[in-house]
């Protein structure tokens, strides 16, 4: 039902963290595959993803990824994002019901300063990107990353909150 994707350049642990709380959406039977993208890494990267049961690619073709993902819909996602309490149930209702892309709501509890929010843009993934799979695919080309995905949506508003990764990018400094 759902393909989660990411792209990763050594990031061993904050990688670690997100697939531990995709575990719950996979024994719901939500999350029906996870495909890490690399970019070169030199840490165990490989490793974790290989142990979590994630398809794990160092070269890839947008097209081809997104043609082989088992989920109609697709959450592209930071490595080091933890998905909030409830957010099962919520991306299960919102698939069944919506066409539309969808975001997490930000973390109340992790929250930058109030300069730093206003002196930065958001980064395109911090919230995460529920899209359908159709819908990405006619924006996949060759050589496009997820970044290039997640341009140009207006999507709407999910309830259940996203831990950033800067907060597991903070905590390993």
């Amino acid at each position: 039902m759902l393909t989660v994707i990411m792209e990763c350049h050594d990031q061993e642990p904050e990688l670690a963290q997100t697939l531990s709380v995709l575990v719950a959406g996979a024994v719901e039977g939500l999350v029906s595959d996870v495909i890490v993208l690399d970019h070169g890494s030199t840490d165990g990267s490989s490793v974790v993803a290989d142990a979590a049961g994630c398809r794990f690619y160092q070269q890839w073709d947008m097209k081809h990824v997104l043609a082989t993902a088992r989920g109609e819909w697709l959450l592209l996602i930071e490595p080091g994002a933890r998905l909030g309490q409830g957010w099962v149930d919520e991306v299960a209702e919102y698939v069944a019901l919506n066409k539309a892309p969808a975001r997490f709501s930000e973390s109340r509890l992790y929250r930058l300063p109030f300069y730093r929010r206003l002196t930065r843009s958001t980064p395109l993934l911090e919230n995460g990107l529920l899209i359908p799979k159709r819908q990405a695919q006619g924006l996949a080309g060759e050589g496009r990353e997820l970044l290039q995905l997640a341009r140009g949506h207006k999507p709407r508003r999910l309830d259940s909150e996203i831990i950033p990764s800067w907060v597991a990018r903070e905590a390993r400094r």
